[in-house]
């Protein structure tokens, strides 16, 4: 590398004081840049004279590529300078649709005020794809329900979600402060499809205590489940998070005993966030910890 810089720095000074004094190095040193360079590649680069110094024909090729080479290579360095900054760079992460409608929004506001110079780039998934995405370093990290297999990332949970029941306004449900798992036992139920990290907390929740669901419908995100009970074709169960999106004529209520997803941010095992990344992460967390 200094060898390269050493010998653009010539050809475009056409003299090698000139060179050596852009370099801030001496002129001697800069005559064994050359010399060594010419040696390893076993080629006249200059011709010189008393008046000048100008590139052979091996020299101008070489001083056109290597011009083109370490312009590019400068600019990788600087991106890679900025990534240790926590104030700056580029991040990437991955939330399942109830996160980036409910908690996601706050959190980029936060970083756009505070952090101004730090781009997030937000994927919007379903949780199976948000953890693909971690598992392939295609995200910096995700945010996500707490997963099934934990052991697979290092996790930390920011924000506990309770589930709540959303029914038109117009049901029996909606004048009441709680309803128990047992009496939805008995409603047509609209939830989310597997894709979802909820709906595998929901079925758990009946399981748990013995009761049978009466699923009617299943769909992918919780603005589509808000239409259908709008429509009167069930009651739903969602998270707390999700019912921002809620429309005049809907009703959301308690559910009792209560349960709790767990909002977890995650990152592959073992592996660093860079600065940039984990600022976000923390205000992440410091959005949550105001929410809850």
């Amino acid at each position: 590398m200094r060898q390269l810089r050493a010998f653009l720095a010539v050809a475009h000074h056409r003299h090698f004081r000139r060179a050596a004094e852009a370099l801030h190095l001496t002129q001697p040193a800069v005559s064994r840049l050359i010399a060594d360079l010419e040696a390893e590649l076993d080629v006249r680069l200059f011709d010189r004279s008393t008046r000048e110094v100008v590139p052979t024909e091996a020299g101008r090729y070489l001083e056109q590529a290597a011009a083109r080479v370490l312009d590019e290579l400068d600019g990788v360095l600087t991106h890679v300078r900025t990534q240790s900054d926590p104030l700056r760079g580029r991040v990437r992460l991955a939330a399942v649709p109830t996160l980036s409608a409910g908690l996601v929004p706050p959190c980029i506001a936060r970083c756009a005020i505070d952090h101004p110079a730090i781009e997030i780039i937000l994927r919007d998934q379903n949780q199976a794809q948000v953890l693909d995405a971690v598992r392939g370093g295609e995200v910096d990290f995700g945010l996500t329900v707490e997963p099934a297999t934990p052991e697979e990332f290092d996790t930390e949970t920011i924000l506990r979600d309770p589930f709540r029941v959303v029914c038109r306004a117009d049901h029996p449900f909606a004048s009441q402060r709680h309803v128990s798992w047992t009496r939805l036992g008995h409603e047509p139920l609209i939830l989310l499809d597997y894709a979802s990290g909820s709906r595998r907390l929901i079925d758990a929740a009946f399981a748990a205590r013995g009761i049978p669901m009466q699923v009617t419908l299943e769909v992918g995100h919780p603005h589509t489940a808000f239409r259908m009970v709008e429509a009167g074709l069930g009651v739903t169960v969602t998270p707390a998070l999700s019912l921002d999106a809620l429309r005049p004529g809907l009703v959301a209520v308690n559910v009792s005993p209560e349960v709790v997803r767990e909002v977890t941010l995650l990152r592959r095992r073992a592996r660093s966030l860079s600065p940039p990344a984990q600022t976000v992460w923390n205000a992440f967390r410091d959005v949550a910890l105001t929410l809850a």
